[in-house]
């Protein structure tokens, strides 16, 4: 005997996806959560989380997980713990299938998040949370007041780090492989104009030095071959994201960097189909923005759900467009 279909599937279980689950829920709606194997998002790489309202002391970021995900279940929405490997979005209800499980859905919120690039060094790994992190705007007012922060890329993303570190630190040193930033021109002429952000170029991170936290990084020179250590507080990676959005592929429309395309904050090119957080967002990638897009995305699952099953919606309209799509 077939399952009968959830009304909305959230695929994803950092602040996106249990935001959206929590009010999908609350609207009354059987709700599933694909939380995913390893569930929690990029908060569960972060220690102390202090600008996510309601925690004055702060919170640490598995902690703070935790917590959106009981919430999620409280309101009523099963959780289960595998791995999206597929969706069938030329049917519907919609098809998803994780791990060996096979799910129906009236509606899907996509909040599967985007992967932060980092530098592949074994040291990297040991000094996350302990003065490595890849999101200054969460983790650099830590290091306020610190001598030196290192910014290690030459984008956009990058020059806004050192701007903001700029603000916290006697000094910030920016680290790129290159001759010349990948930056806008904006961007580009503010960091240069800063006074405390000095420029390494032609130079790569191979090394990040410590004991219980980072006090230095040890830094190759690509056209000499040169190696030197500068002596810092904190290294901030900005290197791009990836979108964890494969599963998607040929389904929905994705940038030329795998983000899904929204219309209208939420809506992706496929209707009943939503994305909330920094699957979609390239700009903010904050824990509280994310939640935002989730409570949006939400919302709108819950209105679509309601004009199907009010026969306002004809699913099989929908199926057929996707299939066209595809």
């Amino acid at each position: 005997m077939a399952q009968e279909p959830y009304d909305i599937v959230v695929i994803g279980s950092g602040p996106a996806g249990c935001t959206a689950a929590v009010y999908a829920a609350r609207a009354g709606m059987r709700t599933l959560m694909i939380a995913g194997v390893t569930p929690g998002g990029q908060l569960m790489l972060t220690t102390v989380v202090e600008n996510f309202p309601g925690f004055p002391e702060g919170v640490n970021g598995p902690d703070l997980m935790d917590r959106m995900r009981e919430q999620a279940e409280r309101a009523g929405a099963e959780v289960v713990h595998e791995d999206v490997r597929e969706v069938d979005l030329s049917t519907y209800p919609f098809k998803v299938y994780a791990g060996d499980s096979e799910y129906s859905a009236l509606s899907i919120v996509v909040a599967t998040g985007a992967a932060s690039k980092w530098l592949g060094l074994e040291s990297e790994k040991r000094f996350i949370g302990r003065g490595v992190s890849s999101c200054a705007t969460c983790d650099a007012p830590l290091f306020k007041g610190a001598k030196n922060i290192v910014v290690v890329g030459g984008g956009d993303s990058a020059m806004e780090y050192a701007l903001f570190c700029a603000n916290l630190a006697e000094r910030v040193t920016v680290i790129h492989r290159r001759d010349r930033l990948r930056a806008s021109k904006a961007m580009q002429d503010r960091a240069f104009a800063n006074p405390k952000i000095t420029f390494v170029w032609n130079s790569v991170v191979d090394e990040i030095l410590g004991d219980v936290r980072v006090r230095a990084v040890k830094v190759r020179d690509v056209k000499t071959g040169e190696t030197g250590v500068i002596e810092c507080d904190a290294v901030f990676v900005a290197i791009g994201h990836a979108p964890a959005t494969e599963f998607l592929r040929g389904w929905v429309e994705l940038d030329e960097d795998g983000y899904i395309v929204t219309r209208d904050l939420v809506r992706t090119s496929v209707d009943g189909v939503f994305a909330a957080g920094d699957v979609h967002d390239k700009k903010y990638k904050q824990a509280i923005t994310a939640a935002g897009f989730g409570c949006m995305a939400a919302l709108e699952a819950v209105r679509f759900v309601e004009g199907v099953k009010l026969g306002q919606v004809r699913p099989q309209l929908i199926a057929k467009a996707v299939g066209e799509k595809r």
